[in-house]
């Protein structure tokens, strides 16, 4: 860069700074002033969320971007990635001010897991003292540790089981031996690996239910994510666990086993499958990434955003995803039959057919509201 450049540039990149400092520190007062509204509701005994208003806020938001030249798109970004923030601090205070725990012990099987980790800072925020069991040495910090559960005498309050599926399995069918004395409950993403488990502790007089968080480590704001509760025929043990979730702001559904494991298979087991294969197929292609991505389309963009979110979770889970539910195999073959009657109306230049599928999904989609 010429000097001349530099000189030109560089008071517009330092009034630039200035601006984005400026922009922050708004953002920081409003959030607090999100943070007394947050309080306020929950004085008053309002919810945390308010569609009606966050709708006003956003049309507000579109109309001052046009007023001042700026797409109104850009305005709803703007005030949208706010209100997810001003959500998020107005939820862990509602959460904290709630102290469902209110001193009493917790222990998370599986704590220094990305999933265990999570459960450890939410029931701490509720008031829980949280300790964990797990053989690894990388355990959260502050958090009293132990490295074989088997050495405890469970006489927790709450027990999580946070890891994998068939270590999780095992554990419940070894507590039902000694059932721990208060509730206890998986978080498992499949729940029919966990049946002979979950109905051996159950038999023994235990308080347990099951869980899925439908939502990963890195969640903080729980608005717009599913929490399932699959009762095991101890409903005191379910309502137990809900009553930890509703605090927050997330949609609680409750589900026999049977039909979760075969919602699961269409909702994780054929959505993660369609983007292996969608990856897979690229990966394969013997087509450049960069030569894609020069080439690339709005839909191209979209799909690969998705791929490579999933590309980049842990295999071993995805993997107990495909192979341990006991409907697993429905999704895949669906997958199959639906990528053979495309190839088959492509080849035979069917158009009508090809009309056919577009009208049927739209049709379908269109119907989920």
């Amino acid at each position: 860069m010429s000097d001349d450049a530099r000189v030109r540039l560089d008071p517009l990149r330092t009034e630039l700074g200035q601006i984005d400092r400026e922009i922050l520190e708004l953002v920081a007062r409003r959030q607090a002033v999100a943070q007394k509204i947050g309080q306020v509701k929950r004085e008053i005994g309002m919810p945390t969320r308010d569609f009606r208003q966050e709708k006003d806020v956003v049309e507000r938001a579109r109309a001052a971007a046009v007023e001042h030249g700026l797409p109104g798109s850009l305005g709803e970004e703007l005030i949208l990635a706010l209100i997810r923030g001003s959500l998020t601090v107005q939820e862990k205070d509602t959460i904290s001010a709630a102290q469902g725990g209110d001193g009493r012990r917790a222990l998370v099987i599986g704590g220094c897991g990305l999933m265990g980790r999570w459960f450890v800072r939410y029931l701490a925020a509720q008031g829980f003292t949280v300790e964990i069991a797990d053989p690894s040495e990388d355990a959260p910090a502050g958090v009293a540790h132990h490295h074989d559960w088997q050495t405890l005498t469970l006489d927790h309050e709450l027990v999580v089981i946070a890891t994998p599926m068939p270590a999780t399995g095992q554990i419940l069918e070894a507590m039902a031996a000694k059932p721990p004395t208060g509730i206890v409950f998986d978080v498992g993403s499949l729940k029919s690996p966990l049946r002979r488990g979950l109905a051996a502790l159950r038999d023994a007089g235990a308080k347990v239910t099951s869980v899925h968080p439908m939502f990963g480590p890195d969640t903080e704001l729980l608005s717009g994510r599913h929490v399932i509760f699959v009762d095991v025929g101890v409903p005191a043990a379910t309502a137990a666990a809900r009553a930890l979730f509703e605090p927050t702001m997330a949609t609680l559904v409750e589900m026999d086993l049977e039909s979760h494991d075969r919602v699961i298979a269409y909702v994780l087991g054929l959505s993660h499958a369609l983007n292996i294969a969608f990856f897979t197929a690229l990966a394969e292609s013997g087509e450049a990434a960069p030569r894609l991505a020069l080439l690339s389309s709005t839909t191209f963009d979209a799909q690969l955003g998705v791929a490579a979110k999933v590309a980049r979770e842990n295999p071993d889970l995805y993997f107990e995803i495909q192979t341990l539910n006991d409907y697993g195999t429905e999704s895949l073959a669906a997958l199959l039959y639906a990528v053979e009657r495309l190839r088959s109306v492509v080849r035979a230049n069917d158009l009508e057919g090809f009309r056919g599928l577009m009208t049927k999904g739209r049709s379908y989609l269109a119907s989920r509201g």
